[in-house]
């Protein structure tokens, strides 16, 4: 019976608490996002502003608040055609990153590649909103994209130099 280093195959992936945790707060984006989709598909052909508030009522939020009546005011602007713009992305967005927080959660290389390609391609935006307006979310958020692509290089460094196969000498 051959062994994995004798076999060629490559040797067994270290299973990771972070690589999983990246995975579940993935899996949580995507949640959020589908609820976002869902959201704006059920605003089609509704006046968004009287159905905002109703749900406003219904979750006994403050109507006074400064904040909120902003939010309803620019979300009423919207129009079928943007609601619908809004929830393809939201659930187009949410299928990647279901895709990404799954392979994550299995430990798969691919999906180790595939994260950090996907949240570095984001990060200029990130950066972009976080110097138009700076409030603690957008740099946490900021932050913590950043630490899982630099994460995630260094495992996959970590990972390539420890399991390079050594030259043989003998012909």
């Amino acid at each position: 019976m051959q062994d994995s280093a004798n076999s060629g195959s490559p040797p067994p992936r270290h299973r990771s608490r972070v690589l999983l945790l990246i995975g579940i707060f993935k899996l949580f984006k995507a949640a959020l996002l589908v609820l976002v989709g869902i959201g704006a598909h059920k605003l089609l052909h509704q006046d968004v502003a009287e159905q905002l508030s109703h749900w406003v009522s219904q979750l006994r939020l403050d109507p006074g608040s400064h904040y909120l009546y902003a939010a309803i005011h620019k979300l009423g602007l919207l129009d079928d055609h943007h609601l619908k713009e809004i929830s393809f992305g939201a659930f187009f967005y949410a299928s990647l990153l279901t895709l990404e927080g799954v392979g994550l959660c299995l430990s798969e290389r691919w999906a180790e590649y595939f994260t950090i390609i996907m949240t570095a391609s984001l990060l200029p935006l990130e950066v972009l909103e976080v110097s138009r307006r700076v409030t603690v979310l957008r740099v946490s958020l900021l932050v913590l994209n950043l630490m899982i692509v630099g994460y995630l290089i260094r495992r996959l460094i970590r990972e390539r130099r420890d399991h390079v196969e050594p030259t043989s000498e003998a012909s």
